[in-house]
């Protein structure tokens, strides 16, 4: 019996905004993306960023082994090149070259909130 594909190869994320640290920092506010491949091979993506104020930030590299998750704090330097993303609102767009399954989340420390994402998917 074969297994059902899960996951898609094409992702937006669209209310990228780095969240302040607020008064606790034993837990700074910061944004993750967490990707889990649940292919039989790695994956290789491409990563674009977008900026209200600057020009995209293009063919940005990140590879998810197989059978594997990774959580990226988008406060750190990532992907392959060590990009650190500016503060202010962004947008991230992966393209995957096997389905996988991403999401993406906030946690603000400003006030106390937590801000979870599917973001949009396309085929």
């Amino acid at each position: 019996m074969s297994e059902a594909v899960l996951g898609y190869k094409h992702y937006m994320f669209i209310d990228g905004d780095l969240p302040g640290n607020g008064d606790d920092m034993s837990l700074p506010g910061h944004e993750a993306m967490m990707i889990t491949n649940k292919n039989k091979t790695d994956a290789h993506i491409n990563v674009t960023l977008y900026f209200e104020d600057k020009e995209p930030v293009r063919d940005l590299h990140l590879v998810i082994p197989a059978e594997r998750v990774i959580c990226i704090r988008m406060d750190l330097p990532f992907c392959e090149e060590k990009f650190e993303i500016p503060f202010g609102q962004y947008s991230v767009e992966l393209d995957s070259d096997v389905p996988i399954c991403a999401s993406f989340g906030r946690l603000d420390r400003r006030h106390n909130l937590g801000y979870y994402s599917t973001g949009f998917c396309a085929i």
